[in-house]
């Protein structure tokens, strides 16, 4: 049994990843050049407790069964991820009355240990927080996770355990027999399937339109701010605000890294590329955040960007067969808490996978060599301290690679970046690059590490620098060799002496 699945997001890599336990020929495709190159890249990296989605919808039930299962995951997959606790601010009696309503509704959810806490605890917690804030709903099972890095990390097993990934190619249409799904049309040429999840994120409507169920994604983009690690212990845990109508509100965090982050703010688009931020919004993100922590420093900023969330109007989450066409899962409106909904989106996609395939007489039996754990992979930030010196020395020593620090911003050493340029479901890019290791991430954002990250790509991957791009085809870094440039130069010089 052929499976494809449309979309190497969080949610299609989960499932991948999920199938690949199977006996079974999974095909993941993503039209860009790496995974996690859409939303799953550009979010605020939450594991949200699950007290916040609506205990009738989907998303809330999907949400309170994935909260626990994040830290084996994250383990086996070796992902960074840190259970730090979110507080939910108030400053005055009808915010009180809605974090009692937010609370009532966890706990109809499942959850147990939310907390109201008065204004002398949060300060006590938070020491830098507004002075005025008075109340603040505690859930502690909130968490921070790199959403990019479980991505890959998904993409990673899912390849170790027999699944392909398959980049660059663009799905243009689904063909069908009988009712029936029979393959997909790609810009690489047609590949048969028995069976199509489409998780294709914002563009998840465009697929289900080809078997002709009718949605429509609404992009809400959301600015945010990144800040040095020199300002990451302005916060412990995750703030947010009082929630807006239709976002959580702009929020301040730590990153599983050490930065600091705030925002989004939220604005519906029709256009699903439009990536930009503007002076507008990202004040407006620094001024709520300030709502919350007053001294955040907007000196410590180092980069700003920005991401599209896939909204439906009934705001909650479709998972379901097509009406219309058999053979084809559409997995569309996945927002917030998706990246906290991928074990339990992942495990009930497969038993639709499997409850179809049993009618259609495939018989998926689970593999008994099934891998659950990613390789562990010497990361240089993880031995500086000065006990753990020496076990670094050791590794240096077995491959000299790892002595050279690549990336000064992050510690990144040239062995790390090699692995990444060779892991399951490889960097090909500087983002790729980036993504697996974080360098360039830092305060310098690549000044000093860029040119070796493209020397790097350049020789693995035995193509020409001009070659090497940020983030695929259209993003080369490099416009020409210089001495080119120069001879360019001195005939249309000649030619306009000519003349």
């Amino acid at each position: 049994m052929r499976i494809i699945i449309i979309g190497a997001g969080v949610i299609g890599t989960a499932i991948a990843r999920e199938l690949s336990r199977y006996e079974t020929d999974v095909v993941l495709l993503e039209k860009t050049a790496d995974v996690a190159n859409g939303t799953s890249k550009a979010n605020s990296g939450i594991i949200h407790a699950g007290y916040n989605a609506d205990f009738n919808t989907l998303k809330g039930k999907l949400n309170v069964k994935s909260n626990p299962v994040f830290d084996k995951l994250c383990a086996d997959l070796k992902v960074p991820f840190k259970r730090i606790g979110s507080f939910v601010v108030g400053f005055n009696e009808q915010d009180l009355k809605e974090l009692k309503k937010k609370k009532e509704n966890g706990e109809k959810n499942g959850l147990n240990n939310l907390e109201i806490i008065g204004r002398k605890q949060l300060i006590s917690q938070e020491p830098n927080i507004n002075k005025n804030a008075k109340y603040a709903l505690y859930a502690p099972e909130a968490a921070i996770i790199s959403p990019y890095e479980l991505t890959i990390a998904y993409a990673d097993n899912a390849v170790i355990n027999g699944a392909q990934v398959v980049l660059n190619t663009e799905v243009y249409d689904l063909y069908f027999e009988d009712g029936k799904i029979s393959g997909v049309k790609t810009n690489q040429g047609e590949i048969k399937a028995d069976l199509v999840i489409n998780a294709a994120g914002l563009y998840s409507d465009k697929i289900a339109g080809m078997a002709n169920d009718e949605f429509k994604i609404n992009p809400r983009k959301g600015e945010y701010h990144l800040f040095d690690k020199e300002y990451g212990d302005i916060v412990n845990h995750i703030l947010f605000p009082m929630p807006a109508k239709n976002s959580k509100g702009i929020l301040v965090l730590p990153t599983v890294h050490g930065n600091i982050l705030i925002g989004p703010n939220a604005y519906d688009t029709n256009d699903k590329d439009e990536l930009s931020t503007t002076n507008k919004g990202l004040d407006e993100i620094l001024k709520g955040a300030r709502r919350l922590i007053p001294e955040i420093p907007e000196k410590g900023i180092i980069t700003s960007f920005s991401g599209l969330r896939a909204a439906l109007d009934s705001g909650d989450f479709h998972i379901d067969f097509s009406k219309n066409k058999g053979g084809l899962i559409n997995i569309i409106g996945i927002q917030s808490p998706g990246l906290s909904s991928t074990p339990a989106i992942s495990e009930m996609v497969v038993q639709m996978v499997k409850d179809y395939s049993n009618s259609e007489k495939y018989n998926l039996k689970l593999k008994k060599d099934f891998k659950q754990e990613n390789p562990k992979l010497p990361h240089y930030y993880e031995y500086e301290e000065k006990e753990k010196v020496d076990e670094w020395q050791k590794i240096v020593k077995e491959n000299e690679d790892y002595g050279e620090i690549i990336c000064r911003c992050e510690h990144v050493s040239r062995g790390e970046i090699i692995d990444a340029i060779n892991s399951p479901v490889p960097a090909q890019t500087i983002d790729g690059i980036k993504r697996r290791t974080r360098a360039s991430s830092g305060r310098c954002q690549a000044g000093f590490c860029g040119p070796r990250l493209l020397k790097i790509l350049s020789d693995q991957l035995d193509i020409d620098p001009l070659q090497v791009s940020k983030k695929g085809s259209g993003s080369q870094i490099l416009k020409a060799r210089s001495k080119q440039l120069i001879l360019e130069k001195t005939k249309q010089d000649k030619k306009a002496g000519d003349q």
